[in-house]
């Protein structure tokens, strides 16, 4: 799954090997990029090497993550199960996400070759973004945007040493921007356009957009999207000629447990119970 900068590209790739071949991993072509690893499961290897250094064997529990330099031809010996998130960030991407926080551009990312750390924000969000990564068909794409952004984001602040803040921003959206951004998330409530997309109809950076849409509706474009999609809903509820179902995929949601469950956490009563509460 891909997420598309203005001048670059994130990955996430989702690595299981259940019956490892007992060799050592393909070399991966030199490029200034980086691999950040979290693995789901223990792993433990005996022999990794970055830039023809080898280091010691090591255990690393579920949860953590580990850096990989893609400058360095970072290799290991797959002789044990592996499943892991890796999360592509070439120097492109660190690049555009300072660009668009106003902020300047990082060296290099800090870490210890080999060695796993625990980092909580990676960990949480990484296992949010691993049914986006499984099935990208039935998750927003508006909600996968947000998260890979934060994630690299939180990479390059936390290990690259980004500044978290920018100057700040002066008021909001103008109208113009705003009905024009309103309209392109309302105009497909499956949330499939891109953040990039609706910001550069507005002539603003991602970050600079988003930042703006909340400033001036007071929610982030995900939430407003979500609460049109509610809203939809709620009349065609109020129609009783559509199934449960039927209304669940016409206003955007993965499925009808999707909806029930994002209908109930902001109305109060799930959908069903809504429609009767209407008719009492």
């Amino acid at each position: 799954m891909t997420r598309t900068l203005q001048r670059a590209e994130i990955a996430l790739t989702e690595v299981r090997i259940d019956q490892p071949a007992g060799r050592i991993s393909d070399p991966i072509p030199r490029e200034d990029a980086y691999l950040m690893s979290l693995l789901l499961s223990d792993f433990t290897y005996d022999s990794y090497w970055e830039d023809g250094r080898q280091v010691g064997r090591t255990t690393i529990p579920a949860g953590e993550c580990m850096i990989h330099d893609l400058r360095l031809d970072p290799l290991v010996l797959v002789d044990k199960p592996v499943h892991s998130l890796l999360l592509y960030l070439p120097r492109t991407a660190l690049d555009a996400l300072a660009d668009d926080s106003n902020v300047p551009r990082i060296e290099d990312l800090r870490y210890d070759p080999g060695v796993g750390m625990l980092d909580e924000t990676i960990r949480n969000i990484g296992l949010s973004l691993l049914p986006a990564v499984r099935a990208p068909d039935q998750v927003s794409r508006l909600f996968a945007d947000h998260l890979t952004l934060a994630i690299a984001a939180h990479v390059a602040q936390t290990h690259g040493g980004m500044q978290a803040h920018s100057r700040p921003i002066q008021g909001g959206l103008a109208p113009w921007q705003e009905k024009r951004s309103k309209e392109m998330l309302a105009g497909d409530l499956t949330g499939a356009t891109p953040l990039s997309d609706i910001a550069m109809a507005c002539g603003l950076s991602v970050s600079h957009f988003s930042r703006a849409f909340r400033r001036s509706t007071g929610l982030a474009p995900h939430a407003w999207l979500l609460h049109v999609r509610v809203e939809a809903a709620k009349t065609m509820l109020r129609a009783r000629d559509s199934s449960l179902s039927m209304i669940a995929l016409a206003c955007g949601f993965a499925d009808q447990s999707h909806f029930t469950r994002v209908f109930t956490r902001r109305v109060g009563l799930s959908p069903g119970a809504w429609r009767k509460y209407l008719s009492s």
